[in-house]
């Protein structure tokens, strides 16, 4: 049974429970001044109460998608890779494959043309040599025959760290809220990439180019477009594309598309931050490389850089974020480049959480929308 699963939920609580009442029940003959009594209370208390942790752990991670399986949590995830074939001349089966596909939501008709599709993928970095899956959202009108020889935008998704691509289908409902905003002739339709910033796992590499190591910003700035545009109607101007992030995908959002305006034409960074942290879940990001620290700290580069043409929206609140003077001074950084536009969804409050970001992401998506183009 997989970590996400609702019988390993339900067995938690279900033991914990047992342990409760076992403890209820025991415990006058545990009452005893002697030392096998004594440690029978000790294990019982302490059983019990890591029951209720392992329950309300598991119910976290179902509600928030930290981790999406038992070796992801314990840092020995495999994911699935794509072959390449180097007899062949170093040909692969292809930049992008798809797995699996599968309806936006349960509800919907199994026709893609009336609500889209979702597409499991495997990509295949082709210069980076990284391989990572991903989820693609389809809108209704890709399948239809009116648009056939049309291109649609396409806008990346990130989670934060760890997070799993499944939770921005699942829990945040990117793909169902896209179909009702085109539906209800909020934003136009478009095509989205979800995934995790992660794609050396377990580490956060915080979308850098590590000396020596994975060189995620030039996976994400060109290998990713060159395998969705090589399989699905995009175009490949910088004006077809966005990326949009939450957290360390945010920051990661924010980052490429001042770094690589040739590829984003606009981002947007919910609750983002605006430097790349160094601990032990990231290892040394930079060697160092005190040059290669600063261009990755967004409040330096848009004070020491040349301003970037690209369109950033960045999201805070004024209780229950710790970003926000951070994403004030960041705005005014901005507005003052006179190149570089800036704009912003201040909430009153609202944590680091799931929910915070489910208000933010309607509102998000109509903006990036209006920003890209199709041609």
């Amino acid at each position: 049974m997989g970590l996400t699963s609702n019988k390993v939920l339900l067995l938690s609580v279900l033991f914990a429970l047992l342990l409760f009442v076992g403890t209820v029940w025991l415990w006058p003959r545990l009452a005893k001044p002697s030392w096998r009594a004594v440690g029978g209370r000790v294990g019982l208390l302490l059983a019990t109460q890591l029951a209720l942790f392992a329950s309300i752990g598991l119910s976290a991670n179902q509600a928030f998608g930290f981790y999406a399986s038992w070796a992801d949590l314990f840092g020995q995830e495999t994911e699935q890779g794509v072959v390449v074939d180097h007899s062949s001349g170093g040909a692969a089966a292809g930049p992008l494959r798809v797995v699996d596909t599968r309806r936006v939501d349960a509800g919907s008709s199994g026709r893609p043309q009336s609500g889209g599709q979702v597409q499991k993928v495997a990509i295949n970095g082709l210069t980076t040599h990284i391989t990572t899956p991903a989820y693609v959202y389809l809108p209704p009108e890709y399948f239809e025959p009116a648009y056939r020889t049309r291109t649609f935008p396409a806008a990346v998704v990130l989670t934060g760290y760890p997070g799993t691509a499944e939770a921005l289908v699942d829990k945040l409902h990117y793909p169902r809220t896209a179909r009702q905003l085109a539906r209800d002739g909020s934003m136009q339709p478009m095509i989205l990439v979800m995934m995790r910033p992660t794609v050396a796992p377990p580490r956060d590499t915080e979308c850098v180019d590590i000396p020596g190591g994975p060189q995620t910003e030039s996976f994400f700035a060109k290998d990713l477009r060159d395998a969705v545009a090589a399989h699905y109607r995009v175009g490949r101007k910088a004006s077809n594309w966005g990326i949009v992030g939450d957290s360390t995908g945010g920051y990661c959002a924010l980052k490429l598309a001042m770094h690589h305006p040739e590829a984003y034409a606009a981002a947007a960074g919910l609750s983002a931050y605006y430097k790349a942290p160094i601990d032990p879940t990231t290892g040394d990001l930079f060697h160092g490389n005190k040059a290669l620290r600063n261009e990755a700290d967004l409040l330096w580069f848009l004070k020491n850089r040349s301003a970037p043409a690209a369109s950033l929206l960045v999201t805070s609140s004024k209780a229950g974020e710790s970003n926000y003077k951070a994403t004030q001074k960041f705005i005014e950084l901005a507005k003052a480049t006179g190149r570089t536009k800036v704009s912003s969804i201040i909430l009153e409050s609202g944590g680091h959480n799931f929910n915070t970001w489910r208000r933010e992401i309607p509102p998000t998506l109509q903006w990036i929308s209006g920003r890209l183009s199709d041609r």
